[in-house]
């Protein structure tokens, strides 16, 4: 069945293995601030919890707003048009930056709204500090998103790479210095990890604008960069891929996000779990956006040079590769599900139910794998509309209902928040394939 496909594997490793490692030392920032946090007790990791969970919900939509580059400049990239990407790119900073402007606003405006969530007080009094200093951020890393984007629409995985981990050892050294007061710092505690994960998103933006300015591979296209041709018709085809992606991801983490509210009904100590085990998935998560990534790159490419045929190929392929690696990961939770949750905290409470959790998540790994590669795949074929519906409707009609239920009225505790996530992740994965299979086969048919 998949006679050929080594060819495949190998361009699509190329592509995703930079944005994996980068993707990881995204989410390594999370949990290293989880890991050193947790040794302040159950109210902390709690409160950070709780603050990621409304400073995520906000950036994801920036996030998805900003990948929109990557499948129009891909795009270009196979018309072989370089000034159609330099445009992309300029359009792209400006929207993104504007939207930066306006997401640090919005959290500001909803601070004092965290108090009428029913959540613990002393959990709220925590996350607000913290909250307010990390919602900085917001600004350099849209910008350095759109940078990013950009160089993946280009095929050049590698900037992103190299700026995110470069960003992660400046946030993990800078963490053990404010939170615990050493090397002669302040002991500051929870806000100690806000300024560390500030700090090293401003050094993730110089690093990679040095990166892409310095490199030789990008001066072709960097050569037609200005702002002076500002064109509506750009930033229109922008929003048009933007704002539903972004609207995806928010129905997505949105519903993690909810989660971490529902928990809060249940008790801190399952606020604490659902937060560990949030930290340990996004981890197979975060990986499998990089074979996402890779789907979009290739599927965009092969819409540019109109090679329909290979364009499934490229999908498929990336599938494959993601299911492979999510089983493995789904192996991990089961037989690692007690020692995980160890290394975050002492509290024998917190680590049951959080290996309770990692049972369930093990049993959809596959469909977040699948589901991450299918929205990819199909965000390459300029194809966003219906995901975002389908993303709405098995998140937010179907699975966080079946949390509430299984979790509140059958008493399943913090599980019954999972069990339903996991039927939103399986719903969202069959019907993403399903549209791109439907898209490539009558792409291929010439209809």
């Amino acid at each position: 069945m998949f006679e050929g496909y080594s060819t495949e594997f190998k361009k699509n490793m190329k592509i995703a293995y930079p944005v994996m490692l980068g993707q990881l030392g995204q989410v390594t920032v999370g949990i290293v601030d989880s890991l050193m946090i947790g040794r302040l007790g159950t109210s902390n990791l709690a409160a950070v919890s709780v603050a990621n969970g409304i400073f995520f919900i906000i950036l994801i939509f920036g996030i998805g707003l900003s990948t929109a580059i990557t499948p129009l400049v891909a795009q270009a990239d196979g018309e072989s048009n370089p000034k159609k990407a330099a445009g992309i790119l300029s359009h792209g900073l400006i929207l993104n930056t504007i939207l930066s402007i306006l997401m640090t606003v919005a959290v500001f405006a909803v601070l004092p709204l965290l108090y009428k969530l029913n959540q613990p007080k002393e959990v709220i009094d925590l996350a607000i500090p913290y909250l307010k200093i990390i919602t900085l951020s917001f600004i350099p890393l849209m910008i350095y998103q759109s940078v990013k984007q950009f160089a993946e629409g280009l095929s050049f995985t590698k900037p992103g790479m190299y700026a995110t981990l470069i960003g992660n050892v400046v946030n993990t050294v800078l963490n053990y210095m404010f939170i615990f007061g050493k090397f002669g710092a302040p002991e500051l505690g929870i806000v100690g990890a806000g300024i560390g994960t500030l700090v090293s998103r401003v050094v993730m933006l110089i690093v990679i604008y040095f990166l892409v300015i310095k490199k030789d591979a990008f001066k072709e296209t960097l050569q037609y960069f200005s702002f002076k041709n500002i064109e509506t018709a750009i930033f229109s085809r922008l929003a048009k891929l933007g704002v539903p992606t972004g609207l995806q991801m928010v129905f997505e983490v949105g519903a993690f996000v909810a989660a971490v509210f529902i928990a809060g009904l249940i008790s801190k100590e399952a606020i604490a779990s659902n937060q560990i085990a949030q930290s340990l998935i996004s981890i197979s998560y975060m990986l499998a956006t990089g074979f996402g990534s890779a789907a979009t790159v290739r599927v965009g490419n092969q819409i540019g040079l109109k090679d329909y045929k290979m364009l499934k190929k490229a999908g498929i392929s990336n599938m494959v590769l993601v299911t492979l690696m999510m089983m493995i990961f789904g192996l991990i939770f089961i037989f690692a599900s007690d020692f995980l949750p160890s290394l975050y905290i002492d509290d024998a409470e917190v680590i049951s139910i959080t290996a309770s959790l990692l049972g369930v998540a093990a049993l959809f790994q596959l469909s977040d794998g699948i589901q991450v590669v299918g929205l990819g795949a199909l965000r390459g074929l300029q194809d966003v509309k219906i995901p975002t519906y389908i993303t709405f409707v098995a998140y937010w009609v179907i699975a966080l209902p079946l949390s509430y239920v299984f979790a509140l009225k059958l008493n399943y505790g913090a599980m019954g928040i999972w069990m339903g996530l996991g039927v939103g992740l399986t719903l969202s994965a069959i019907f993403n394939l399903h549209r791109f299979l439907k898209i490539s086969n009558r792409l291929i048919r010439g209809e």
